[in-house]
């Protein structure tokens, strides 16, 4: 008889999880909160125009295919995917006439880079060269390996590794050594907030997420991001799995030291193993109530480990195509990057910050009204834990307004105010409500060094036995990729334990 298996969350690695678990002979049941799959890879609906909900960009495509390679499927009939050229435009708030268009195809990027800073170039192919090699350390001994128990960090090989990642300088004074010129080096720096942390404390090796970006480009899927959770979904039902939407878990039952199965309400479902897919700090705080089973990780634990910054989105219905604006990834930067992100992670109301806009209309049609394109801005914000301010609907009119006006000074938003149709929005309260992400933070625990590798929460529960976690708030960390190698280590260490 097969074993039966539960997964709490329908998110990323939830359908992740499942679809391996499912593929490896195991009966996998699925128990998600929400009417649809995805988590923060959900989507908006609003009067005919379609939003993604939260991650936007496509970066290392091969790790989202992996998982349809694995099942034997062809994943172009999944999430057809093309490559986005160039990747992106970015603005200076104080300079928006002047946008600079940043292209994968390293001649094209190497012209952009001498247009801005000739003298930097040549820092800028010594910075690539430094962190690739320190990128193919953390690729091949960190990212896709677990940390089940001490002497597997604290061993001389890996030691030796941990040594060659370099990672006590911030992302900011690694990227300083080789280039100088302050819009450059932003520009190079800023994909930090990719996984919640400033470039300006962020360990330095998170430099290598521009670098993937330079080097094997970002890609759109058809139908935006919410195709590929549509797309798990798929593929985990063509596999003989279970989805129980709204069905919010209430506490994962453990006997023993070990877990058993899970309870909704009155009923409790029995299981041989749980992979859990919640937030780690709020499964810890809210669906592990055995003490023992916390293990360290006490409420007074939780509440006192760092959060990455959380986001306050709006998505916006307009009236037209916006054929002056080119691309479908745009990043607005306030010229004083380091205050505004300094603010941030102080928990100050921002007078001036940096923002991106997203186009997914601009590639694929479908996703607005005929003639019509809709507009996601994204702006990183304090997590709630941190933020002096209370966010209602003052705080909502404030970051509108101030977003709208900055948009004005950029050819082709002159109108933008009179142009929407519809419109709603997203803040960090609602991640928390919505998502169970702790203080509302969209990326989990912050990625510092002592959250990191050996020192972030494990796939493996430390205290509790047949119990994994997989999410971004485990490791190897945030971002829909990351988030995958979770998945994929969850299940390894789950295969670990049943079948050796």
């Amino acid at each position: 008889m097969k074993k039966k298996i539960v997964v709490i969350g329908a998110g990323v690695a939830g359908l992740a999880s499942a679809i391996r678990l499912q593929h490896a002979g195991y009966d996998v049941e699925l128990y998600e909160k929400e009417s649809m799959p995805g988590g923060k890879m959900h989507r908006i609906e609003l009067d005919g125009y379609q939003f993604d909900l939260g991650p936007s960009i496509v970066m290392m495509p091969e790790l989202y295919q992996e998982i349809f390679e694995l099942c034997g499927r062809n994943p172009d009939d999944y999430i057809p995917m093309q490559r986005l050229d160039p990747m992106y435009r970015v603005y200076f708030g104080d300079d928006p006439e002047h946008p600079y268009d940043i292209s994968s195809d390293l001649t094209s990027l190497t012209k952009t880079i001498e247009s801005i800073s000739e003298e930097d170039a040549e820092g800028f192919f010594r910075y690539l060269q430094e962190i690739y090699k320190r990128f193919l350390v953390a690729k091949n001994h960190f990212i896709q390996r677990p940390f089940r128990q001490p002497k597997d960090f604290y061993n001389l090989s890996t030691l030796k590794q941990a040594l060659k990642l370099k990672t006590l300088d911030s992302a900011d004074q690694f990227i300083g050594k080789y280039i100088k010129n302050e819009r450059l080096k932003q520009m190079i720096s800023f994909q930090t907030l990719y996984i919640g942390i400033s470039p300006y404390n962020g360990p330095s090796l998170y430099t290598m997420i521009p670098m993937i970006e330079f080097l094997y480009g970002v890609w759109f899927i058809k139908g935006g991001m919410y195709t590929m959770a549509t797309a798990m979904e798929k593929l985990f039902l063509e596999l003989g799995g279970k989805i129980h939407y709204n069905s919010p878990v209430d506490e994962i039952c453990i006997e023993h030291g070990r877990a058993t199965g899970i309870r909704l309400g009155n009923q409790t479902i029995n299981a041989d193993y749980i992979v859990c897919n919640a937030d780690f700090p709020f499964a810890m705080k809210h669906l592990i109530k055995d003490v023992k089973a916390k293990g360290k990780y006490t409420d007074k634990k939780i509440d006192s480990m760092k959060y990455s910054c959380s986001c306050f989105l709006m998505y916006l219905g307009m009236n037209r195509k916006y054929e002056e604006i080119d691309h479908v990834h745009n990043f607005i930067f306030n010229e004083n990057l380091e205050q505004n992100l300094t603010d941030i992670f102080e928990g100050n109301q921002l007078e001036n910050g940096s923002f991106y806009v997203y186009i997914a209309s601009k590639k694929d049609p479908s996703l607005a009204p005929e003639g019509k394109d809709g507009l996601y801005i994204l702006m990183p914000v304090s997590d709630l834990s941190t933020a002096k301010y209370e966010w209602n609907n003052e705080t909502i009119q404030y970051y509108r307004q101030y977003i709208l006006q900055s948009l004005k000074k950029i050819k082709g938003f002159e109108q933008i105010e009179n142009e929407i149709v519809t419109e709603t929005y997203m803040t960090p309260k609602d991640f928390e409500s919505k998502f169970h992400a702790y203080n509302g933070a969209c990326f989990g625990l912050q990625p510092t060094l002592s959250q990191s590798n050996h020192m972030r929460p494990q796939s493996k529960s430390t205290h509790c036995e047949h119990l994994y976690f997989a999410g971004s708030s485990t490791h190897p960390g945030a971002g829909v990729p990351i988030v995958l190698l979770s998945a994929k280590i969850a299940v390894q260490e789950l295969l670990l334990d049943d079948q050796g």
